[in-house]
C-alpha cells in the first residue's frame, strides 16, 4: 500500500533491533564504525548490466530512529522497472543493516533466498522481469549505521547532542552513497521518480526531510511519524535530520509570479542567530538565483534548510547547514549560498556520470563570485575569483571520459581532479562567459539546467546532464564549435600557456596548449588607455605597439592560463610542507 506501511512489516523491522537496544542508552560507535565494505564505499561507477538497467519509479521508506541506542529500523517498498530482462534484483544496502524479510509483489520470500554479499543485496525473482515491466520489492532491515568520521567529507550518520543534551542526528552520503541507510540504486540514474518518507522519532523530537510535509502522526507513547513526499531526489540527497528543532517560516513571492514556502529548522538555543540568517540570506539569495538562472525548481514542495551537527550538504529541499552562523569577508553566508546553488546545479540538473561532477560543483562555486558581484560589484567579484584561482591544482583533468565513482573524482589520492571541480571549473566558466558573452552564457546555462531557454514554473522537469551535452548546448547557442575550448580546459590537466614576445613595434602572442591541441582563444591587450581584442586565429596573433607604450595582457583577468607566479608559490609551499 502507498503512503502508509503495513504494521506487520514495521514490526518485523523493529523486532530486528533488540528490545534492550530500543530502550537503553548505549555508548555511541566511534567515527568510522561499524566498518563498511569496499562495495558500500562505491557510489556510481561501472555497474553490473542487470542493475544498471533498473529504474526506480517510487520508493516508500518507513524509518524509525533510536538515538539512544544509535540504531535504525526500516522498511523500504521499491517499485522498479528494468530496461532489459533480469532474473534478480541487485539493490545496494550496507551489510551493517541486516535484512529480516523480503517480499516480491506482495509474496514473502523464504529466509535465506536472498543474499547480501559485501553490500549488494541480491533478490531472486520467481519469473524473469521483462523489459518495461514493473516489480515491487519490500525489504525490512535494521542495525547500526556506519558513523561518519568527518562529515560531510566522510559519510555516514552523526549521533550528536544539542547544547541542552537532547539527541541531534544527521546523515550525509554523497561520497559513499545512499546504501548507508536505505536499500537503493547507488548510482546517479538510480534516482527515484518519487519518494515517500515516514520517519518515526522519540517524543519531543522533529524530523524535517525532503519534499512536502504530508502530515505528522502522534503515536500513543508520544513518538511522532513525519510523512514527507518528494519527487526525483538524488539517491544521496535523501536525508535524516532529528532534533528538538524550532522552525522559522515564511511564504516567498517569486519574480515568476508563484509563491512557495521557505523554512529553517534550527536548534532552539540558536534562535537569534537563526533569525538573522533567515532574514538576511534566504530571500535575497533566492532572488539572485531566480534572476540569473531561472525559477526555483522545487516550488511545489518547499525551500528548506536544517541546522546539522556537521558543516553542510545539498539535500534536495532540506539543505544541511552547520556553518555556525559565521561572518565572512564577502558579506554573505557562503555555505548557505553554495548549498542553495545545488538546487539548480546538482538537483534540477544532475550529472548522469560522476565524471561530470564539475557540473554540480563548478557552477555552484562560480555562483559565489557572481553573487558577490550582484551584491557589491566588480571589485568583490575580482577578489573572489582570485581566491578561487589560487586553489587550482591542475593534477588531473576535470573530465576523464570514463564512468567513475564519486570518490574517484572527488579525491586527488585516487587520481581524481579533487578540488579542481570547484575552483578550476569555476574559472573555466568565467573564461567561457567572457569568451561567448553574457547572453549566450546564460542561455546555455538555462538550457543545461532546464532543458529549454525559457523556463517558467511548471514547464520543465528534473533532468540529467553531461559534459557532452553542455558542449553541444554551447555550440548550438553560439553557432560556433567550441569543442577545442573544452578539450583543453576540461580534458587536460595542464593549463594553456600564453607566450608573448616584443619584436620592434609589434607584440606577438601565441598559445601553447597541452598535447599541442588547437586553442584559438581570443586575448585582450591593453595598450596605454585602449583595449583591443586579438582573435588568435590558429592560436596566435600580433598587434602594433608604439615604442614606450604600456602594455597589459588580459588586463581584466578574463582568461584561465598558466601563471608562473602561482606555480612558483605552489612549489614553495610544497617544499615547505605547507
Amino acid at each position: 500500500m502507498r503512503g502508509r506501511i503495513g504494521t506487520a512489516w514495521l514490526a518485523a523491522a523493529v523486532l530486528a533491533v533488540p528490545a534492550a537496544a530500543q530502550e537503553a542508552e548505549v555508548p555511541a560507535p566511534r567515527p568510522g564504525e561499524p566498518p563498511i565494505s569496499a562495495q558500500t564505499q562505491r557510489s556510481g561507477g561501472v555497474r553490473p548490466a542487470e542493475q544498471a538497467g533498473l529504474r526506480l519509479k517510487h520508493a516508500d521508506l518507513a524509518l524509525e530512529l533510536f538515538p539512544d541506542a544509535h540504531r535504525i529500523a526500516g522498511v523500504a517498498t521499491l517499485r522498479l522497472t528494468s530496461e532489459r530482462p533480469v532474473s534478480r534484483l541487485l539493490i545496494d544496502l550496507d551489510t551493517n543493516l541486516p535484512v529480516s524479510a523480503v517480499s516480491i509483489d506482495g509474496r514473502p520470500l523464504a529466509a535465506g533466498s536472498w543474499s547480501n554479499a559485501e553490500g549488494q543485496l541480491s533478490i531472486p525473482l520467481r519469473r524473469p522481469l521483462a523489459s518495461g515491466r514493473e516489480v515491487t520489492a519490500r525489504i525490512a532491515y535494521a542495525g547500526t549505521p556506519h558513523v561518519a568520521v568527518r562529515a560531510p567529507w566522510d559519510d555516514g550518520i552523526v549521533w550528536a547532542r544539542t547544547p541542552s543534551g537532547a539527541p541531534w542526528v544527521g546523515t550525509t552520503s554523497e561520497g559513499f552513497g545512499c546504501d548507508l541507510y536505505w536499500p537503493c540504486l547507488d548510482f546517479p540514474r538510480g534516482e527515484a521518480e518519487a519518494v515517500d518518507l515516514h520517519i518515526t522519532v522519540p517524543e519531543g523530537l522533529k524530523a524535517p526531510a525532503n519534499g512536502a510535509l504530508q502530515g505528522v502522526e502522534t503515536l500513543a507513547d508520544g513518538r511522532t511519524t513525519w510523512h514527507w513526499r518528494s519527487r526525483s531526489p538524488n539517491p544521496y540527497s535523501l536525508a535524516l535530520n532529528v532534533a528538538p528543532y524550532a522552525e522559522i517560516g515564511a511564504e516567498y513571492h517569486s519574480r515568476f509570479g508563484n509563491s512557495f514556502p521557505i523554512r529553517f529548522w534550527h536548534l532552539p538555543e540558536h534562535a537569534a542567530q537563526a533569525r538573522r540568517l533567515f532574514d538576511a540570506e534566504f530571500a535575497p539569495t533566492i532572488d539572485f538565483f531566480e534572476t540569473v538562472v531561472g525559477p526555483y525548481p522545487w516550488s511545489d514542495e518547499k525551500l528548506g534548510v536544517v541546522e546539522t551537527p556537521y558543516l553542510g550538504m545539498e539535500h534536495q529541499t532540506i539543505n544541511a547547514y552547520g556553518n555556525g552562523y559565521r561572518a565572512t569577508p564577502h558579506g554573505f553566508d557562503d555555505l548557505f549560498q553554495h548549498e542553495l546553488a545545488h538546487e539548480w546545479f546538482g538537483n534540477q540538473v544532475t550529472a548522469a556520470n560522476w565524471d561530470d561532477y564539475w557540473i554540480h560543483e563548478g557552477y555552484a562555486a562560480y555562483m559565489q563570485p557572481l553573487y558577490g558581484r550582484w551584491r557589491e560589484g566588480d571589485a568583490r567579484y575580482a577578489v573572489m575569483m582570485d581566491e578561487l584561482r589560487r586553489g587550482i591544482a591542475n593534477r588531473a583533468p576535470i573530465v576523464s571520459g570514463e564512468v567513475r565513482t564519486e570518490e574517484e573524482v572527488y579525491r586527488e589520492e585516487t587520481g581524481g581532479p579533487g578540488g579542481d571541480i570547484y575552483s578550476k571549473a569555476a574559472w573555466v566558466l568565467h573564461t567561457l562567459r567572457h569568451t561567448i558573452g553574457d547572453d549566450a552564457f546564460w542561455e546555455a546555462t538555462r538550457r543545461l539546467v532546464y532543458g529549454r531557454p525559457d523556463p517558467q514554473p511548471g514547464n520543465f522537469a528534473p533532468r540529467f546532464g553531461s559534459t557532452e551535452d553542455y558542449v553541444a548546448i554551447v555550440n548550438q547557442v553560439t553557432g560556433t564549435d567550441y569543442g577545442w575550448f573544452f578539450d583543453v580546459y576540461l580534458r587536460q590537466a595542464e593549463l594553456p600557456e600564453l607566450i608573448s614576445e616584443r619584436r620592434g613595434d609589434r607584440l606577438l602572442l601565441k598559445w601553447r596548449a597541452p598535447a599541442n591541441l588547437p586553442f584559438p582563444l581570443p586575448v585582450e591587450v591593453q595598450i596605454d588607455d585602449r583595449i583591443e581584442r586579438l582573435a588568435m586565429t590558429g592560436g596566435s596573433g600580433s598587434i602594433a605597439v608604439p615604442e614606450g607604450a604600456h602594455v597589459v595582457i588580459d588586463p581584466h583577468a578574463k582568461l584561465l592560463r598558466h601563471s608562473p607566479a602561482l606555480e612558483r608559490l605552489r612549489q614553495q609551499r610544497q617544499a615547505g610542507g605547507q
